[in-house]
């Protein structure tokens, strides 16, 4: 059967205290809020490079005109519904298997430098029953599901921005008998020496050039004089 694939790219618009706080808290809330649209702007370039269909979930669910504003016309945009994270995963989940779509997957925006190689790996996942990507902070940048396979309990209560979501997650997933399609682990950027690690990962890299690392080229005496990101 040919798989119909759809990606999920969930963003909050950038306003004031609502993203990176962490990030903010180490640098300022200007600087995090400038990164972060760097980082949704470099994660939508790849999606379109990719060539598999995709939506943005935004949130608040109220800021559709500003989003479309933000980050243009020319893509989906949906709201996300749901009084907390899983919820909000369930929802999109299961209206966009409701839309036809067989294989799917939800990203975040905390990782620019999320690769197309990454995203088809993902969606080589027919002789099992999930996929995630973990993150050294232990949670996931990546979760995907079939559309025979997806399962709503794997969301519900848990604690989530914490060091154990990704372990809990698969001992859910694991529970049910899933075999999961565990990809290599990424770093987020949720702190200031996360971003000095992805300066220095993508230096010389085929990411050399986007939108972050231009941004981090521009404020490096500012932000961390001891990176160096020519």
């Amino acid at each position: 059967m040919s798989e119909k694939r759809c990606i999920l790219l969930f963003v909050k618009y950038p306003a004031k205290g609502k993203v990176k706080s962490r990030l903010a808290d180490d640098l300022s809330e200007e600087t995090a809020i400038c990164l972060y649209r760097s980082f949704v702007d470099d994660i939508l370039r790849t999606l379109k490079e990719c060539g598999y269909p995709f939506t943005v979930w935004f949130s608040p669910p109220d800021a559709n005109e500003k989003i479309s504003q933000w980050l243009g016309e020319g893509n989906v945009y949906v709201p996300q519904r749901g009084h907390d994270l899983g919820e909000k995963i369930k929802h999109a989940f299961l209206q966009t298997f409701s839309q036809g779509f067989t294989q799917v997957l939800l990203i975040g925006s905390d990782l620019p430098d999320l690769s197309c190689s990454i995203l088809r790996d993902a969606f080589e996942f027919d002789h099992v029953n999930a996929v995630i990507g973990p993150s050294f902070d232990g949670g996931y940048y990546l979760i995907g599901f079939r559309h025979d396979t997806f399962s709503e309990e794997i969301f519900d209560n848990m604690h989530w921005s914490t060091d154990g979501v990704f372990r809990e997650t698969m001992a859910r997933l694991r529970r049910k008998g899933y075999l999961v399609h565990v990809l290599p682990e990424r770093r987020d950027i949720d702190r200031a020496e996360d971003l000095r690690d992805f300066a220095e990962r993508n230096r010389d890299s085929d990411f050399a050039h986007s939108e972050t690392m231009r941004y981090l080229r521009a404020h490096q005496k500012t932000l961390f004089p001891e990176v160096n990101t020519p």
